[in-house]
């Protein structure tokens, strides 16, 4: 169980870390303190449904068709090498730096509506939880120990992003520090293709 829950927790971490309009909003959302449980809350939640849908619908169809399994593998490797090489650019670049002071206070259901529409209307999120994460489930004795530290690893970032945003403020508003970050990320994407590769 735990050998299939660790890497599911490592990759779903790995995944959100990466900076985005979503993690923005929740950092935002925890340095002026306005609605941090709900908005963590609904990204968890988001998280979960569709994590949970990615995992169950390639368990079933690896199941039913047997070249998908392995179709997905690859599919899933030239993502990840994709994703890491962006995050590698960025790293490059620099100049990124978190914005997220200012602007006027939301009601709690204008702040969910735009979260909701930030996560759900976004196409990356989709290719993340559920068609990353699902076919890589699949490589996985255990899916549902996979999942579960997938959905964990969601859960644990965003109530640690929106209740911990105080703390990293000064921090994200250096660009080098983005440019840390997405060099790992992107180290850590390569070396899970090429595990999925290379096995």
């Amino acid at each position: 169980m735990l050998s299939s829950f660790f890497p599911g927790f490592a990759l779903s971490l790995t995944l959100i870390l990466a900076i985005g309009a979503q993690n923005a909003f929740v950092l935002r959302q925890g340095l002026r303190r306005e609605h941090v449980f709900w908005v963590c809350l609904t990204c968890g939640v988001s998280d979960a449904v569709l994590i949970a849908g990615g995992v169950a619908g390639f368990g079933a169809l690896a199941t039913a068709v047997p070249w998908f399994e392995t179709a997905m593998r690859y599919g899933g490797a030239g993502f990840l090498i994709w994703y890491g090489a962006q995050n590698a650019l960025s790293a490059w670049r620099g100049g990124a730096a978190l914005q997220a002071e200012g602007g006027a206070t939301q009601s709690l259901r204008q702040t969910i509506l735009t979260l909701l529409a930030l996560t759900f209307l976004n196409p990356h999120v989709y290719l993340d939880t559920v068609v990353l994460i699902g076919s890589i489930s699949a490589q996985y004795p255990d899916r549902l120990a996979f999942g579960a530290g997938a959905i964990l690893a969601s859960l644990t970032f965003f109530f640690a992003l929106g209740y911990g945003a105080r703390l990293l403020s000064p921090l994200f508003a250096r660009p080098a520090s983005w440019q840390v970050l997405d060099g790992v990320i992107a180290l850590t994407m390569w070396a899970i293709a090429a595990k999925l590769l290379f096995g």
